[in-house]
């Protein structure tokens, strides 16, 4: 019992000679490298001494951290030397209750807790980069994602609907609220990089946040750029390989007992695509400039992706009805051509209700994505420059291949 509780004071004294010393650094005038660890251990103190005279002892010794923070505070303002912010201040709070739970004999929050907020304080430039680069419109699109998700899904209700009972209002919106989280968060961070992200980068966002917008907001910037534009040419087909992680992505949080038969054969087609793009990343050049400028996470996108959605199971489940499985892949075609999402959950989504065959769900999607490519290449011959168009137009046509021959000759 005694060694337990000295080792508790020790961990309460270390954690808070850590915030102490990242204070003192910081040239903190409240408290450094000395007074931390007293506070941590005063919190130590105080929780264990509650399990034997009660639970006020702890609200006790807060106050009294709480009180000498203020007279240390007053005593600066008398000095004329007032500080610019109450950092130091609540971090020592926090380290007051940090000690307490260490105390009460729970050391792993105490210490994860002790580790945010010394990440918190030492980033204090790169987080305050980070807020200088966010403009309001990303601040709107944060507030309509939490719209989406936390005031409408919520109020839907959690059973199925109309013909082939596969429309479930709840269900459907909560995908709405995945893809639109994963495109709002790639568009974000597409926003804080900028330009200096390079054409990786700006594949890799692109792709994640929407590889047909990314394509024809290239296409269209290619117009001014006839004699080439190969920066342009690396992300368009960049962004088109990593349709397939997200594709990945979707399965794994949907349907993660379909992994281990569907991400092989996809998995092959993403490492074709993504040779595509280092041969065309090799030649890019310019910086690229951001790959659409709207936000993905508006309330119209949303609920056209959510239509789309339902549907998409509704086609999907009248095919599997009255067609069988051969109906599916027209239905795939038809839907890949200008959104890979809608046909990836609804065929996990059958997969996961046992109506359709693993091996077949995979074929479905790579099936959609070849769709998706011929669209994309279409979109950049109409929108496009002839040089962009003739060199996506090859590339897309090796990627087909490629989707073809894993077809015919992948088993499983």
């Amino acid at each position: 019992m005694h060694l337990t509780v000295i080792a508790e004071l020790l961990i309460a004294v270390a954690l808070g000679m850590l915030i102490g010393l990242q204070r003192e650094w910081s040239a903190s005038r409240v408290a450094g490298v000395r007074t931390f660890p007293l506070i941590s251990l005063l919190g130590a103190i105080c929780a264990l001494l509650s399990k034997e005279y009660g639970g006020w002892l702890i609200g006790v010794g807060l106050l009294v951290t709480a009180a000498m923070l203020v007279i240390a505070n007053v005593a600066k303002l008398q000095a004329g030397s007032p500080s610019p912010g109450l950092t130091t201040e609540v971090s020592a709070l926090v380290m007051y209750v940090v000690g307490a739970t260490v105390g009460a004999g729970m050391a792993t929050p105490a210490i994860v807790a002790t580790g945010l907020v010394a990440v918190l304080l030492q980033f204090k430039r790169q987080l305050h980069g980070f807020v200088s680069n966010i403009e309001e419109a990303d601040l709107r699109a944060a507030a309509r994602m939490a719209l989406i998700g936390l005031v409408i899904l919520p109020a839907l209700p959690d059973q199925a609907y109309g013909p082939f009972g596969v429309l479930n209002p709840f269900r459907v919106w909560l995908m709405v609220v995945l893809i639109v989280g994963i495109s709002l968060a790639a568009y974000v961070s597409f926003r804080l990089l900028g330009p200096r992200a390079g054409a990786w980068a700006a594949g890799l966002l692109g792709g994640l946040i929407s590889s047909t917008a990314t394509t024809a907001n290239y296409a269209q910037a290619s117009r001014d750029k006839p004699e080439g534009d190969n920066a342009g040419l690396a992300i368009v087909v960049t962004a088109s390989a990593i349709v397939f992680v997200r594709v990945l992505a979707e399965i794994a949080i949907i349907a993660p007992a379909a992994l281990p038969t569907t991400a092989p054969p996809l998995a092959a087609m993403l490492l074709l695509t993504l040779a595509l793009g280092v041969v065309c990343q090799r030649r890019g050049g310019g910086e690229p400039q951001p790959p659409g400028s709207h936000s993905p996470a508006g309330l119209r996108t949303a609920i056209g992706f959510g239509l789309l959605y339902a549907l998409v199971l509704l086609a999907v489940a009248f095919a599997k009805t009255y067609f069988g499985d051969s109906g599916l892949y027209v239905v795939a075609a038809l839907s890949g051509l200008t959104d890979m999402d809608a046909i990836t959950l609804s065929t996990m989504q059958l997969i996961e209700a046992g109506s359709l065959e693993t091996g077949a769900g995979w074929r479905l999607i790579l099936v959609a994505a070849v769709a998706n490519l011929a669209f994309k290449a279409g979109l950049v011959a109409a929108l496009g420059s002839r040089w962009l168009a003739r060199r996506v137009a090859l590339m897309f046509a090796i990627a087909g291949v490629g989707a073809c021959l894993i077809l015919v000759f992948w088993r499983g």
